[in-house]
């Protein structure tokens, strides 16, 4: 018997927030591809079903299959989300916002898609990371994602330290992100902490009507009335 062509795995970028312009953000040919699957590992239903609704999707939401995969997922659980696509079928992973599997533990089920020699498709489409390094006027050419820096102040004020350190001698961009309701706190340690001279990028909201991207010194973020609050947001160290 022939074995069955195994199906193959779409890693689907999403908009960045509650963006209601998707062509402006989702390219077309994203669009063409998702209307054609209708099983999906996610890392929130709810937000996931929301987006394809507004992408067009032609089929019932209720006629779709969804797994969801998130820091609550079992790693033996895993493996039971990529069987549709062993049988043939194409799957769609989705992140809650921007792009599956980059600061995101959708890479769970891209590694093991590798293994079992199913195809990976990255798709083209926002990724705040990216988008704000591009818009920060700093190092693009060397740069390093910490992810989330620690909540506890003492040991976060270490943290930035040490890649304030890495940033001055280096010449390397240091990229972090923090839970959108701790960003001011964020901000008054960043100030606090670092050199008068240091730089730091803000980039929110980006795609988004409300986006705003500020680069300037430390002296400069003293004087800078921008409320940071539960928006999300990129900051980015450099010399």
């Amino acid at each position: 018997m022939t074995k069955s062509k195994k199906g193959t795995l779409y890693l689907f970028p999403v908009t960045l927030g509650d963006n209601e312009n998707i062509p402006r953000v989702i390219p077309a040919y994203n669009r063409k591809i998702l209307y054609g699957i209708h099983v999906f590992i996610v890392e929130n239903i709810r937000t996931a079903r929301r987006f394809i609704k507004k992408s067009g999707h032609p089929l019932s939401i209720d006629d779709m299959q969804f797994f969801e995969l998130n820091k609550r997922t079992a790693v033996e659980d895993v493996d039971a989300f990529l069987k549709p696509a062993e049988n043939g079928e194409d799957i769609g992973v989705l992140s809650e916002a921007g792009t599956p599997a980059v600061a995101d533990p959708g890479a769970a089920v891209v590694e093991l898609a590798h293994h079992k020699k199913i195809r990976v498709v990255p798709l083209v489409g926002p990724n705040s990371i990216i988008l704000a390094l591009m818009a920060s006027g700093f190092n693009g050419q060397q740069f390093c994602f910490h992810g989330y820096l620690p909540i506890e102040s003492h040991q976060r004020v270490k943290k930035i330290r040490e890649i304030e350190q890495d940033a001055w001698k280096k010449g390397v961009s240091q990229i972090f992100i923090e839970t959108p309701y701790r960003n001011n706190r964020m901000l008054e340690s960043l100030i606090k902490t670092c050199k008068p001279q240091m730089l730091l990028c803000v980039a929110c909201d980006l795609t988004l009507p409300s986006e705003k991207i500020i680069t300037q010194n430390m002296t400069g973020w003293k004087k800078e009335t921008a409320d940071l609050n539960k928006k999300p947001a990129v900051f980015i160290l450099y010399k």
